[in-house]
């Protein structure tokens, strides 16, 4: 680890948050190799810009990376701490993992992403120790069935953040993701008839969010 950062102005501050944003989504519609130039485009900033806070591409790619990890942890804990139950928690977390779109971009940067990167693994765990306790605590509860796991909550949430092909549906407006999750909502909830068939994914390690090499 390098030495501490001075915390950004709140000018600098906000070109950064909206890089980000925009490689989030420029990574995902044309993948890790897309032009920096429509990055910072679609950020509303000069590439001059773009490269002051982010000098080479891997750079970014990391940032990304940790971006989305640490924004999905926090979102875990706000839930956490602010909803009445674990389940109101749960389902609160997974609307809110849809807009940050984690489940989309790391697939798509998975053979970028330096997972032994300091940082990026204590975001990780921290976030996967946090939805472990609110999974448990769902269970302990009875509001959520006894055979789901943390892992299955993480892969429902990747499959569904997976773009769909060509524009969103005319009648919608917008990618229907939010209101497929509350259907799936409904099976999550305890008192369900059916087991659930196959084996329960891992989580934790977001190299389980595609196909990663070698496996």
């Amino acid at each position: 680890m390098g030495a501490k950062q001075r915390p950004l102005r709140a000018d600098a501050r906000d070109n950064r948050d909206r890089i980000l944003a925009a490689a989030r989504e420029v990574f995902v519609e044309q993948g890790p190799g897309a032009p920096l130039e429509e990055i910072s485009r679609r950020a509303g900033t000069g590439i001059a810009t773009l490269y002051r806070r982010f000098p080479d591409r891997r750079t970014l790619t990391r940032a990304v990376a940790l971006d989305a990890l640490e924004r999905t942890r926090d979102e875990l804990k706000r839930a956490r701490d602010e909803e009445r139950t674990a389940f109101d928690a749960l389902v609160r977390y997974m609307h809110r993992v849809l807009d940050i779109r984690i489940g989309a971009v790391f697939p798509v940067l998975l053979d970028q992403i330096p997972f032994d990167d300091e940082e990026i693994a204590a975001a990780r765990d921290e976030g996967a120790a946090v939805m472990k306790e609110l999974v448990a605590a769902a269970q302990e509860n009875g509001d959520l069935r006894p055979d789901v796991t943390h892992g299955d909550v993480g892969m429902l949430l990747v499959r569904l953040s997976r773009p769909l092909p060509g524009p969103p549906p005319r009648d919608t407006g917008e990618d229907p993701a939010h209101r497929h999750l509350d259907l799936l909502i409904d099976g999550l909830r305890a008192g369900r008839p059916g087991e659930l068939g196959g084996t329960a994914p891992a989580f934790g390690d977001p190299r389980s969010m595609g196909d990663a090499p070698g496996r």
